[in-house]
């Protein structure tokens, strides 16, 4: 396709949202971290709504499970990246994994910590 031919508008809109169903698709399939927390986040997106007793609550409880699957599906993709590279071991992919891997951890912190503040 030249650059000319490349679907703008709707057809665009419409061609990033098959991606990004995709990439949902096989985020899930491919990663069990990932089915765990959607699972969480079926239960937990309506208890955190039942639980706000304001508008502000109600976000600052839903709004930490959406960002623990962002950040679980952007440790996913960096994994997917080091591995397409190259499988052998390097410092440099060790270092972006666990990196990723501790950002996840940090959105599980910030939902745990932004729970408990608003639930006791």
């Amino acid at each position: 396709m030249t650059e000319n031919q490349k679907p703008t508008g709707i057809k665009k809109l419409w061609s990033a949202s098959i991606y990004s169903a995709q990439g949902l698709k096989a985020c899930y399939q491919s990663e069990y971290a990932f089915r765990l927390e959607v699972w969480l986040a079926v239960f937990l997106v309506p208890i955190g709504y039942w639980l706000g007793e304001s508008s502000i609550e109600k976000v600052l409880l839903i709004f930490p499970i959406f960002l623990v699957l962002i950040v679980e599906m952007l440790n996913s993709a960096i994994e997917a990246v080091v591995d397409r590279v190259s499988l052998e071991h390097h410092e440099l992919s060790g270092f972006a994994k666990d990196v990723a891997s501790a950002a996840v951890l940090i959105s599980l912190i910030i939902f745990l910590f932004t729970w408990i503040i608003i639930l006791l």
